[in-house]
């Protein structure tokens, strides 16, 4: 008993290491299809609200200042989308958005495109 009670306790104080809450102000926003495109994510101001619309599907994340992607979960799917309906932007997308790193995906706390 003693040695599970060590191991719950254990998985309890390690799992904040591994998601962290951070915020990413001003980020490119890309849909995932094109995040793959190496021509869209080195220039991913050019990415258009038409492109990200027609690829919702597939989802949204942001570019990291150190160029890495993460993807939203899909609560923040839903958030971003309904603002990107409503926004006049028809490019140079980008997001003030807070919320847990968890590996590639970012679970989205707050989101507000810009």
């Amino acid at each position: 008993m003693r040695k599970w009670m060590t191991v719950i306790l254990l998985s309890i104080f390690t799992l904040p290491a591994f998601c962290t809450e951070q915020t990413f102000n001003n980020a490119p926003i890309l849909d995932v299809m094109c995040s793959k495109d190496r021509k869209v994510a080195a220039n991913p101001d050019a990415h258009t609200k038409e492109c990200a619309l027609e690829c919702k599907g597939a989802g949204f994340g942001i570019v990291t200042s150190d160029h890495k992607f993460l993807k939203f979960d899909s609560a923040g799917n839903e958030r971003v989308l309904a603002q990107l309906k409503n926004s006049k932007k028809q490019d140079h997308l980008r997001v003030d958005v807070s919320g847990d790193v968890q590996g590639d995906t970012l679970k989205v706390k707050s989101i507000r495109l810009l």
